[in-house]
């Protein structure tokens, strides 16, 4: 028997190889991480998602812009989900945020699946004024991110004389 009869034989018996393909995700750590930036009894204010082979899993979360930041390497994509107080002297609100992560030396194919991937996760993460794709370091910036909700907050009536 030559050795496409084995491979067929094989086939045949045991089914096709099957290649993992598409993203899992880690459903009950991200869920909890989403409402915890959610609920203002908590002082998180940001949780970050990332790949852990085909799987999404929460990988950190926090309360500080600055360690935020830090999350996103050159070589990786993730996901941000992040609460944010907005407002003037007459009105604060949080708003919620969602960012796309691909960072600069990310593989063409990688790049690819982000959309499918971005679907999988917005199943969880699906309450957000605003979303970002992000592709360098520079673009994680608390002032762009405040004024991108603000543009699509809409009225902006303040007069700018109190802090926030």
């Amino acid at each position: 028997m030559s050795v496409e009869g084995l491979e067929y034989d094989n086939i045949v018996q045991n089914g096709p190889k099957k290649v993992a393909m598409t993203t899992g995700l880690d459903r009950d750590t991200i869920r909890s991480a989403y409402e915890d930036v959610r609920s203002d009894n908590s002082p998180t204010e940001w949780a970050v998602f990332k790949f852990d082979g085909a799987r999404i899993i929460c990988s950190a979360r926090g309360s500080d812009f600055t360690e935020f930041r830090t999350q996103f390497s050159d070589d990786e994509r993730a996901f941000g989900y992040l609460r944010l107080q907005m407002g003037d002297e007459m009105s604060k609100r949080k708003k919620f945020m969602f960012v796309t992560w691909v960072g600069p030396n990310v593989s063409v194919i990688n790049r690819a699946k982000m959309s499918t991937d971005k679907a999988i996760i917005k199943d969880i993460i699906s309450n957000f004024a605003v979303e970002l794709q992000l592709e360098s370091q520079s673009e994680i910036d608390i002032d762009q991110f405040k004024d991108a909700l603000n543009r699509a907050g809409g009225a902006n009536y303040g007069t700018g004389i109190r802090d926030l």
